[in-house]
């Protein structure tokens, strides 16, 4: 029991040891992983062994296809034409480009399924455009950095399939369906937030609203948002898997933003598969180098060491699910989204199950934990380039982000405590 207690000790010490001197997370997780091994005496091998497989899964392969068809549409011209969209639904309010905003992030959310890029992306166009209509450049930027976390949730998400083969046995189709609701409720939120600071700031309103140039810009828009319906339907409705889903996804927006918005051009398609490589080795070292993490905690018997301690401490589900989100909040002020999703999920999961959570549900929870941490400081990427795109400082912004993380803790909140907003949609097509 001790010296299980010490390899314990020295598998989680080492680790946050390494990521308080700001070790990169795949260089933390693989080092501790490496002493913990030497402490027992087990073969090295193990480390190569282990991290193979962790990669050699077939829902993996979704990854490299989803974030590849991410680039390609959000380069191939396509933001401007979702703008467009999003203004013509809901620019007509006070404060219209804030709404403009957090809608053009659901809409474009389902095309990158990513928070960084929908950042980047729309917030060089999004920002400078408010700010020039007479948005104060704090608001602006923290608006787009806390709407951009709606793409964590708005399917296809590559975030969504690492949960589902983390967790083992639950349904990527179910995953896509139960984010549908949670991001509409989040972007709500945001807006009714965006709505009082607009009436407060006396926010200018947009032009009024004109049914006609709505269905305009979803004729424009169609070939975009279609890419999301081959998605979800063809995985909801069983006629490809995910990975061929993405695989098919892929050369539709190759063809999308080639050939018909033409935002891009062949000598640009190298430049966003060389951008695609350095992603997609960044998120397979971190799902290879937690492999072995992962085993290593299950050979250690933490997982049910930890439900144990947890569960010890009340009996009350109420208090336990509160505290199943400020550990992934923690986690999320201190590490990046796919390392606490492949680290966590194996230890938090079975206890979030033993309280009567939905695997399913709990993934929902755990992604926008996660785009919470995505916001905060020392680590929050997200956070960073929103500072760097809208010429903010850190300071500043996190200043006016503020209301907005306690709108996001409600919709946490709503998601924990009423299971429906997550279970329902897949509970009906699934």
């Amino acid at each position: 029991m001790i010296e299980s207690s010490m390899a314990i000790f020295v598998l989680l010490g080492s680790f946050f040891v390494f990521i308080l001197i700001r070790f990169p997370i795949a260089y933390a997780v693989a080092l501790s992983s490496i002493l913990c091994l030497l402490y027992q005496g087990l073969p090295l091998t193990t480390v190569a062994q282990q991290m193979v497989k962790g990669i050699s899964s077939f829902s993996l392969m979704a990854v490299p296809f989803f974030i590849t068809m991410g680039y390609l549409m959000g380069s191939g011209g396509i933001s401007e034409k979702l703008i467009a969209l999003a203004n013509a639904c809901v620019g007509w309010m006070r404060g219209g480009m804030a709404m403009v905003n957090i809608v053009s992030s659901y809409f474009f959310g389902g095309i990158s399924g990513s928070a960084a890029a929908d950042t980047a992306s729309l917030g060089s166009i999004m920002i400078p455009m408010m700010v020039e209509q007479g948005y104060d450049d704090d608001f602006a930027t923290a608006v787009t950095v806390t709407s951009s976390c709606e793409g964590l949730l708005v399917p296809p998400s590559h975030n969504m399939v690492i949960y589902a083969t983390t967790a083992g046995g639950v349904s990527i189709g179910s995953l896509f369906l139960a984010g549908y609701l949670p991001a509409a409720i989040l972007a709500g939120t945001l807006m009714v937030g965006s709505y009082i600071i607009s009436i407060k700031r006396n926010y200018p309103k947009g032009d009024k609203f004109n049914l006609l140039n709505l269905f305009k810009q979803i004729a424009h828009s169609f070939w975009a948002l279609a890419a999301v319906l081959i998605v979800v339907v063809g995985v909801v409705g069983g006629v490809f898997t995910a990975t061929e889903s993405a695989a098919i996804a892929v050369f539709y927006s190759l063809i999308v933003s080639v050939f018909i918005y033409r935002g891009m051009t062949w000598k640009g398609v190298w430049k966003v598969l060389d951008q695609c490589v350095n992603t997609l080795s960044i998120v397979l070292i971190l799902i290879s180098t937690s492999s072995i993490f992962g085993f290593l905690l299950t050979r250690l018997n933490v997982p049910s060491l930890a439900a144990k301690a947890i569960l010890g401490l009340t009996d009350n589900t109420i208090i336990l699910a509160l505290l199943l989100n400020l550990i992934l909040l923690v986690l999320g002020v201190i590490m990046d989204m796919a390392p606490i999703i492949l680290i966590a999920t194996p230890i938090l999961l079975p206890i979030a199950t033993s309280i009567g959570i939905s695997p399913i549900q709990f993934g929902i929870m755990m992604i926008l934990n996660c785009g919470i941490g995505l916001l905060t400081p020392p680590v929050g990427s997200v956070l960073f380039i929103g500072s760097a795109v809208g010429e903010v400082s850190i300071e500043r912004l996190v200043k006016a982000i503020l209301p907005f993380y306690l709108l996001m803790i409600i919709t946490l909140l709503l998601l924990t405590f009423i299971p429906a907003i997550s279970l329902y949609l897949p509970s009906v097509f699934m």
